[in-house]
């Protein structure tokens, strides 16, 4: 029962990062894109748009933070000690465990900050916020900008739940298998 769980939690988790590297890559597409009209509109038709600086801030925040929870799935983020992300048994629940609390008290803030702000007021949070503004150039809503904050660190909770289930179950957590480096 505990093995079927653990690998529907990863396949959820597995699916959602194959959405987030897809969207990675769109994002980098975009920036490189916006990038690249802005150079060739400066430096041979002499007027560049102002929107493609926007746009190619923008893109690269949801690259780095789509990225980021891929890099966490994959066991690929940065850590003081990786080699203890490799044990097994007793010994590496405890750490996966650890590595949990870690991540979840950083987590958990950003998350209810980005729901509620003062005396629980869901106007005040950083959704809401960042909804009534729009940005500079483009008069894009700052919840398209703004929204990849709370959904990047819920893939990341996700992810960390499939580790943990998988781990629970005796399964093997090494997210560069066979399997899945095929499909990125």
């Amino acid at each position: 029962m505990l093995r079927a769980i653990a690998k529907a939690i990863d396949t959820v988790s597995r699916g959602l990062n194959r959405v987030a590297l897809g969207g990675a890559i769109l994002a980098v597409l975009v920036m490189v894109c916006a990038v690249g009209y802005q150079v060739v509109a400066r430096y041979i038709f002499f007027s560049p748009p102002p929107w493609t600086e926007e746009i190619a801030r923008y893109a690269m925040i949801w690259a780095g933070l789509l990225g980021a929870s891929a890099a966490f799935r994959a066991h690929a983020d940065p850590t003081l000690f990786p080699q203890m992300q490799r044990l097994g048994g007793g010994t590496g629940m405890v750490l996966a465990l650890g590595r949990a609390v870690g991540v979840l008290l950083f987590a958990a803030p950003v998350l209810y900050f980005s729901v509620f702000g003062t005396g629980m007021n869901p106007m005040r949070g950083f959704i809401m916020r960042s909804y009534d503004k729009s940005t500079g150039v483009t008069d894009v809503s700052l919840l398209f900008v703004a929204g990849a904050v709370p959904l990047v660190f819920c893939l990341i909770v996700v992810h960390l739940l499939a580790d943990l289930a998988m781990r629970a179950a005796s399964l093997p957590t090494n997210r560069w298998s066979s399997n899945e480096s095929k499909e990125i």
